[in-house]
Order: C-alpha cells, then structure tokens, then sequence
C-alpha cells in the first residue's frame, strides 16, 4: 500500500507533506514522490495522517457480557474512531486472573477483531501472584483494583498487594482519591512501574506529578469524559467510576495532559444497553468510537496539539506497556494509519452508533474532525462508514 499525500506532525510540531510505503504489513518507507508499481495507492489528499490510536483502557464485556459489547461490535466501533489497537481488561466473566481463563479468553477472541488487540491479567484478593508469573511477558500489565470493583478484583490486604506488585511486570491500578497514594506508595516500596487509570482530580495530578519528580516510573492516563464532562453534566447515562467532578478539576486534568505530567489518554470504554443505564444506577460509559474526534475538539479549541495528542493517544501508550511495532510512523513499525479530515466536522448522532450498547456519550456535540480511514497493517479496516475484513490479531511485547 503507497499513501500519498499525508499531512504528518512532526516533534518539533511542524508539518510536511510526505509518501508512506508499507509492504508486509510494515512501514518500509516515508519519503516524497515515492512511486511504486503494483501496490493500492491511496491519496490522503494532504488531510492529516496519524499513528493508530492505542487504546490500552477498554472493557469489551467478552465472554460473559456480550450482550453490552464483544470483540467484533467493539473493535468495528474502534475501526470507525480510528484505534487500531485495544487492550481489554480483566474484569469479564469469569475474572482474567488465571493462566487458563486468559487461554480461554485468547481462543475466544480468535478471529472476531477488525483491529488488533491485547489483555491485561487481573490481580485478585485471593493472592494469584503464582499466575501472574506465568503469563506477565505475554500480557500489558497486572490490573489491579484499589478501589470498588467486580469479583474478587478488589485487593486490600497488603501481603497479598506485596506478592501482586513483586511478581508483575507493570502494574495498572483503579485507585481514586486516597488510594492514587497508596498505589504510588506500592511503587515506591516493591520499585515496580506504574500506571495510575482514569485520573479525575486535580490533587490526583498533583500526587502523580510529586511521583515523577521524585523519580518514580509512574505514569497517568486520563479519560476523554473526564476532560469534556463535569458534574453538572451527570445524569442516568453519565455515570461511571471515577465519577465526573468538578470544572477546575477538568481545567486541571487539561493542563496535566499538556505540560506532560498526565501521560496518556485512555477511553475506558466500558459500555452497558441503554435500557440497563435508565432503569437504575449503573456505572461506565462507551467510549472508543468517538475519543479521538472528540480529542480533535480540543485541537480546534486550541486545548491540546495535535503533536501532543499523537503522543497522548498513540506513541506514549505504546511505549508505556512496551507494545512492539505500535504507536508511531517509523520504519519497521506495522502500518497502523488513521486518515483524519479536520475540516469535516459533524454532530455525534445516536443512529450513527457501531457500539452494540447502541448510544454515546458524546451524542449532539460537535467533533473536531472525522476519521476517513483506518488502517491495519497495510490494509483497509474501515472507510467513510464501510467495514472489511477481520484481520485483528493479538499484539506482541518487547522486553
């Protein structure tokens, strides 16, 4: 596949115009008037051409909740909001806290994806730190719960936190309020990498801000909602954990997200039926169709960079849980493209939804831009609201 015409950003936050060449399944070249006989050809057109998205923070409710979402409803959603990767994590039904159940998890997922895909392994109460060991090179991180969760997830006896954080490779922690500091303590003491979900308040930040000047390898993510919602938006549908919280919190998060101390930013998608949000309290919202256009509103809103938001959304998730070949427009990286056209804004509908919970958060806001096409590899997964072939397959990890 010959792209021409791709509008990239570079670090210095400069713009060229260049020819990306990928050929089994790799980028092999960036140049310009690059000419290759026999391959598709595809003009960008001078629209922006981005890295694709990687979404280390989803809930694909598969198996045991796929009536809410599954690999294929999920990752047709993530093709049409331009992530080509997703990691999921392990709070499905049964619990991923078992080498077995992560095996059964991997056969199941085989061959339902648009997009490529990962897992993360769960830590539980029940001090599965023998687990861990066995599958940690083969997963994104440990997840573990210090705050409200599902199963036996929730972890609260410090032996048991000792044995988790010692026997894995990172760790991602739900850890609201007090406990960000309690997980960053944990890091500290058993000197193990971390990665702090869903930050929502401004003090949050600060704590993770204090870690990394002090040297810790502690990294946050932040969630769209938490950056475009406040609590004067919640109601029966925007309802998640963390909840929304206040607007100088949101201001907060912004500025994290900017001045680098917030790493990355993660959807948790973790979508229920529309019917299940109305008829009483339940927490978690979609996400990944609409992160990234929404993320282009803050572009235009002069919010973020588009620099910054490649980082935030592509190269830094990548390089936080070391998935090979992802994240960046290099040489030897897989062909994971997005083609974006930041002149083509439109409102969110709640018609337009792939998700199989049916609705969006997002719906009657105005996006930044749209998503065009999605690339995997080299090769097409969706274009201007026409899906191809599954080719998903599970990712790798360095080191």
């Amino acid at each position: 596949m010959l792209i021409k015409n791709c509008r990239l950003v570079l670090e210095d936050n400069s713009e060229v115009i260049r020819d990306i060449l990928i050929k089994d399944e790799k980028i092999v070249e960036i140049g310009e008037n690059l000419q290759e006989i026999g391959e598709e050809i595809i003009d960008a057109e001078k629209n922006y051409v981005i890295p694709g998205v990687v979404d280390v923070h989803t809930h694909m409710r598969d198996p045991g909740l796929s009536h809410k979402e599954d690999f294929t409803s999920g990752s047709m959603a993530c093709a049409k909001g331009g992530v080509t990767t997703f990691i999921d994590m392990p709070n499905t039904i049964p619990n991923t806290i078992s080498e077995e159940v992560l095996e059964e998890k991997r056969k199941h997922s085989l061959s339902m994806s648009y997009v490529d895909y990962g897992f993360h392994f769960g830590g539980s109460r029940n001090d599965n730190s023998k687990e861990i060991e066995k599958v940690k090179n083969g997963v994104a991180s440990t997840k573990i719960f210090l705050n409200m969760s599902t199963g036996d997830m929730l972890v609260e006896e410090e032996k048991t936190l000792e044995n988790l954080f010692k026997s894995s490779k990172i760790i991602s922690v739900h850890s609201e309020g007090e406990m960000v500091k309690r997980a960053i303590d944990l890091s500290r003491k058993y000197k193990k990498p971390l990665y702090l979900c869903h930050l929502s308040l401004g003090s949050e930040v600060e704590l993770l801000k204090n870690a990394k000047e002090e040297g810790l390898e502690v990294y946050g993510e932040v969630a769209p909602h938490h950056l475009f919602f406040s609590e004067k938006d919640r109601n029966e549908l925007l309802r998640m954990k963390p909840e929304l919280k206040s607007e100088m919190d949101n201001s907060e998060l912004w500025k994290g997200l900017n001045e680098g101390v917030i790493d990355t930013v993660g959807t948790d998608h973790a979508p229920h039926r529309l019917r299940e949000k109305m008829e009483k309290v339940t927490f978690g919202i979609p996400g990944v169709e609409n992160s990234l256009e929404m993320m282009l509103r803050g572009v235009a809103e002069k919010k973020i960079t588009m620099r910054r938001l490649i980082e935030v959304m592509c190269i830094n998730p990548s390089k936080i849980f070391k998935i090979k070949n992802k994240g960046d427009i290099k040489i030897g990286n897989d062909g994971d493209l997005v083609i974006i056209d930041i002149g083509k804004k439109r409102i969110i509908e709640r018609d337009q939804v792939i998700s199989k919970c049916g609705w969006s958060p997002y719906e009657g806001k105005e996006t930044g831009g749209t998503v065009l096409r999605t690339i995997l590899r080299g090769r097409t997964v969706y274009n201007q609201e026409e899906f191809f072939k599954k080719t998903g397959r599970e990712v790798e990890y360095n080191g």
